[in-house]
């Protein structure tokens, strides 16, 4: 390991020697200035750990030093020397930048404690890079925009979703309720060209069939009834930017060709009005339905079905990513710690082994609702079974299976329940027997000698 260096600055030439000795038999490689000018040459031409500087010097003084020196160098780490010193000098040298302050006359004890302190200091900034380094890099393997991922059916959707980002093609999102489309189509826009003009989203679900239109492609005054001025509509608004359809399949079959007539022409006329307007607008959608299904049963035009099925990207089910659970689990209770003020660490592998083996029908939107639900309930720093919902707890085995229970034999019942948790352990692992030791907190020899032992 190459030796810590050190600048030691002292207008007394006995001084700058006690020290260069002291430190220099402690195994510190020492250089000296006798003020600030030359103390800052030193510092252009070689680069030192650390700085023990005397504040009361001729030609340039410790204060006047310090002040040039952290401007040029603000990543050093300099410790402050004087005989004449109070607190109110040393709260300016540590103000000015110093790491630490010394007062004159001192023991080397001290000196080699301070420098211990600063060697610390810095073991831990570089500990805390190193960590911040690899957790960027971990977000950056497990993340895109806000979507938190790792399972492989999920990495090829973000690596799909990478590459549409950049063209204007129409891109058509499917996936049951919950899975996150709005979230692929934020992620499509904010990583695309576009990113820096609007993103316009609207439920075609959500407004009332004589409204849509209106909402749509705006109206003129008179148009109708309530009509006092122009009003532009959301394609409109969306000009240069990227429009988001969510629910594409609840739009009424009478305004699908109108849709089918923007995409193909690009461009748009407001209710009452008596001409078109040329629109520069991106287009995704996404549905929840089968809309194969739907235009098969006439309830979805064919033509407009594959103009805007020039790309599908289909977001699988959480059931069927068991290994997001654990990485979406973790990012809420953080989400949650900050937006209730609790200090949750994690489930507890009980609390765990139920949230992976769960089907989740509402998907990851049913996780989140999950955890906030836990956090808010948690008294500890785990989350365990009992602040689980009983939809998520009743099959699980926790605690309901007791009840059931046809003996009153402790040791009969413990292995009943031993054989339940291993069998769900390596459920939700697939039969992984090292991730399931982890989630049963037990070894791996162990289990296996249990899954021996009840025939699993």
């Amino acid at each position: 390991m190459p030796r810590q260096t050190v600048l030691v600055i002292d207008d007394e030439e006995n001084m700058r020697h006690m020290l260069k000795t002291m430190l220099e038999k402690t195994n510190y490689s020492v250089q000296c200035a006798g003020d600030g000018i030359e103390a800052l040459q030193c510092m252009a031409e070689t680069g030192f750990d650390y700085i023990l500087c005397d504040i009361k010097m001729p030609n340039m003084d410790g204060m006047a030093f310090l002040e040039k020196a952290v401007k040029r160098h603000p990543e050093k780490t300099y410790i402050m020397m004087s005989a004449y010193g109070t607190v109110k000098t040393a709260l300016e040298a540590i103000k000015k930048g110093a790491y630490d302050y010394i007062s004159k006359p001192f023991k080397p004890d001290e000196v080699f404690l301070t420098l211990r302190k600063a060697e610390e200091r810095e073991r831990l900034k570089k500990e805390n890079l190193r960590l911040k380094t690899r957790i960027n890099e971990i977000e950056k393997q497990h993340s895109f925009g806000n979507i938190i991922a790792r399972s492989e059916a999920m990495a090829q959707v973000l690596e799909l979703v990478k590459k549409v980002a950049e063209h204007k093609t129409t891109v058509l999102i499917t996936g049951e309720s919950g899975t996150g489309k709005e979230l692929i189509a934020r992620a499509i826009h904010s990583n695309g060209p576009r990113s820096s003009e609007a993103l316009v989203n609207i439920n075609c679900g959500g407004i009332p069939e004589n409204l849509i239109e209106s909402e749509l492609f705006g109206y003129k005054k008179g148009a109708f009834t309530d009509a006092v001025k122009d009003k532009p509509g959301r394609f409109e608004e969306a000009d240069k930017g990227t429009i988001f359809l969510d629910e594409i399949g609840e739009l009424p079959f009478s305004l699908q060709v109108k849709l089918l007539r923007v995409l193909q022409e690009e461009e748009i006329t407001p209710l009452g009005g008596v001409g078109s307007r040329k629109i520069d607008v991106r287009v995704v959608v996404a549905t929840s339905k089968d809309l194969r299904k739907e235009v098969e049963e006439g309830r979805f035009r064919e033509d407009l079905y594959y103009r805007i099925n020039v790309l599908t990207v289909h977001l699988p089910p959480l059931r069927t990513r068991k290994g997001d659970v654990s990485l979406l689990t973790g990012y809420f209770i953080d989400i949650f710690n900050k937006k209730l003020n609790k200090k949750v660490e994690a489930p507890s592998s009980e609390a765990m082994s139920i949230l992976i083996g769960y089907h989740w029908p509402g998907n990851v939107r049913e996780l989140e609702n999950v955890m906030e639900r836990a956090v808010l309930l948690s008294t500890g720093r785990l989350i365990t079974p009992k602040e689980l919902p009983s939809s998520l707890t009743r099959n699980s085995g926790f605690p309901q299976d007791f009840d059931s229970l046809e003996t009153l034999s402790i040791k009969k019942a413990s292995k009943r329940l031993q054989r339940n948790l291993i069998e769900k352990a390596l459920k939700a692992t697939s039969g992984n027997r090292t991730q399931s030791a982890k989630l049963l907190e037990i070894s791996r020899p162990m289990l296996i000698s249990k899954i021996k032992e009840y025939g699993l």
